[in-house]
């Protein structure tokens, strides 16, 4: 089966190793019989966020069950950039698109919060856990972010951990534009041989933006880099994503490239 392509990727829980077999809960199983119609023989690849990417192959296949059998390893675990995205909760549609579009941007993981003039009332996790699942799935990740409990503004801030710094995306103040002051901290970093960026978190107010308390609380804390993003009054997803995609050209991966192969190119010969 060596250099057989999958037809799909999952992301499972089990462990993954050589000569082993795993079985899917009911909703993967649904997945691969009754939307994909599979069955025994096809291959996909599965990954856990721990294990690397793995090609399997079905063995068996019913209703709710499915047991696959792993054939070989297609890519081993790589360390990821350490960034969160911080986000006041936004109306449904867009709260979901933003989940997607920053787990394909490489967010490490996704925390709701309740701000001053956040509109939304609730947030549900497993929706968002679900929406970011599958994004993972789709853009060859080999790892799935945590999606956190909403906590309020204030206990956010309480129980920030030491040593992860913040870009605030400021709607008003003194503000560095973003690309400068990701220039400047990537300078800063670099005078000093091997010394890594460190964790870092992306932080977004509501659709009404944070309230004066708040942005005048973010200012004082050491950790906290306010930064604008030009001059246009952005959505709250779309400054949230712009600010990731900033982040990851500066100090994160983004000059790396997909695997050829799998980007369904061929490999590059020597």
């Amino acid at each position: 089966m060596a250099g057989a392509k999958p037809v799909t990727r999952l992301y499972v829980e089990a462990v993954l190793a050589a000569d082993q077999t795993i079985g899917l809960d009911h909703a993967r199983a649904h997945f691969l019989r009754s939307v994909l119609r599979l069955g025994p023989g096809a291959c996909l690849a599965v990954f856990n966020g721990r294990d690397g990417e793995w090609l399997a192959q079905i063995e068996g296949l019913g209703k709710g069950w499915c047991s696959l059998a792993l054939l070989e390893q297609r890519r081993v675990a790589a360390p990821e950039p350490d960034l969160w995205l911080v986000f006041a909760p936004i109306k449904r549609a867009r709260i979901d698109f933003m989940a997607e579009k920053a787990t394909e941007l490489g967010c490490s993981l996704l925390q709701p919060m309740m701000t001053r003039f956040t509109a939304v009332s609730r947030v549900n996790e497993e929706r968002l856990a679900a929406n970011a699942r599958e994004a993972a799935e789709q853009s060859e990740r080999l790892t799935v972010p945590e999606v956190r409990e909403t906590v309020s503004f204030a206990r956010l801030l309480e129980s920030w951990p030491q040593g992860r710094r913040l870009l605030v995306c400021a709607e008003w103040g003194a503000v560095q534009p973003i690309a400068e002051a990701l220039q400047a901290i990537r300078a800063e970093a670099e005078e000093v041989p091997g010394h890594p960026t460190g964790p870092w978190a992306v932080m977004t107010g509501p659709e009404g933006g944070f309230a004066e308390s708040e942005l005048d609380a973010l200012r004082k804390l050491p950790f906290v880099t306010p930064v604008g993003l030009g001059p246009r009054i952005l959505r709250a997803d779309t400054a949230a994503l712009a600010a990731i995609a900033c982040w990851q050209a500066v100090l994160g991966d983004g000059a790396r490239r997909p695997p050829a192969a799998l980007a369904g190119f061929p490999a590059p010969e020597g």
